[in-house]
């Protein structure tokens, strides 16, 4: 398993808009898996792979059925929105946070000069001084800002508005875990490489087009899948995201919308789109034919890039595959290895068996 891989993904900065570093390094990895690779207006990477036989060639099919992955680049991260009279930087949020993951965090400020450290912190009173009342208080994003360490004018010289953070925080293996930022979603990324590169040493060959699309803007609104799925016009999307493990305590067995360990998160669906029920099955069928392991899930709220092929131009038959995440939009997001290998197979043994 290409653990080193995903922890290059991860540790690579790239917020809504500003996902090129994300891209280079994906470039730089796929070379020979695919015949075309272009990035669009929107920066969109999309890579194409023909119908291929058992040895490897190209394999001529009238009219071949096109499969679209859908991996979105972006992770949650923030721009600079402003410099004050102390340099201290304040920031408008790209994605949704819970603040209460925001105390005290190390951060990196990424500038055309070069990246920066800082420390993010909400304004008001450090513990020793705090009353009764500033302890219950959860602040807004806007109260967020972040110190450099460094005098107005440094950062005057060195920051601009609209340079972009992104949380600073290492990718850890921990056990049967594999912990970071950015998992969400990195992740996709990394199952529309290690798919295609699965599937490329295959010996059988397959007949259908697989289009592979890492998107961009997909925290705030689904932005790069639409136009992408547009221009690809796909037959069948698979929206390839991190969803909801809530198997922790304090959350009702209920709503924990995926089991670690379980395998897979077949997405059913959620806030955006409702996966196609045929393509389900024949999901599920060859999960079964090929013992992988996988769970079947619904998240209430939220939304994925599966969506926008759905609903993009004529339309499509959509499916989500996912894997399931605990903590997700912290820095500490974690995955289990069996799960995210169980939805490399999946991937892998439809665009084999696809016709």
């Amino acid at each position: 398993m290409n653990v080193d891989l995903l922890k290059r993904l991860c540790e690579t900065p790239g917020v809504p808009g500003r996902e090129e570093r994300v891209r280079a390094l994906i470039e730089r990895e796929i070379k020979g898996l695919f015949d075309t690779v272009e990035t669009d207006a929107l920066g969109n990477l999309i890579c194409t792979r023909g119908p291929r036989t058992a040895s490897g060639g190209a394999k001529k099919v009238k009219d071949p059925t096109r499969v679209m992955l859908l991996c979105h680049m972006d992770e949650i991260g923030f721009y600079v929105a402003s410099i004050d009279e102390n340099g201290f930087l304040w920031v408008d949020p790209a994605g949704g946070f819970d603040t209460r993951n925001l105390f005290s965090r190390r951060v990196l400020v990424c500038t055309k000069d070069g990246d920066l450290h800082g420390v993010m912190n909400p304004g008001g009173r450090p513990v020793h001084i705090a009353t009764p009342e500033d302890r219950k208080k959860v602040p807004d994003v806007g109260e967020f800002y972040i110190d450099l360490g460094l005098s107005k004018a440094a950062v005057e010289k060195r920051v601009r508005v609209g340079d972009y953070i992104v949380m600073d925080e290492p990718f850890r293996e921990m056990g049967d875990k594999l912990v970071s930022k950015a998992l969400d979603n990195r992740v996709a990324c990394w199952l529309g490489i290690e798919a295609v590169r699965q599937l490329a040493k295959n010996k059988k060959g397959h007949a259908v087009e697989v289009v592979v699309a890492f998107t961009v803007q997909e925290e705030v609104g689904l932005r790069g899948a639409k136009t992408a799925s547009f221009a690809v016009r796909p037959d069948i999307g698979f929206g390839l995201d991190v969803t909801l493990a809530c198997d922790t305590p304090g959350v009702p067995k209920n709503e924990s919308v995926s089991t670690q360990g379980k395998g897979f998160a077949l997405h059913i669906k959620d806030g955006s789109f409702i996966s196609d029920h045929q393509l389900v099955s024949e999901v599920e069928q060859i999960a079964k034919k090929g013992r992988i392991k996988y769970q079947r899930s619904i998240l209430a709220r939220g939304g994925q890039d599966g969506a926008a092929a759905q609903q993009t131009a004529a339309g499509a038959k959509a499916v989500g595959i996912t894997v399931g995440t605990r903590y997700i939009h912290t820095v500490c997001e974690m995955i289990d290895r069996g799960d995210l290998e169980a939805a490399r197979n999946i991937l892998a043994a439809y665009l084999t068996e696809a016709k």
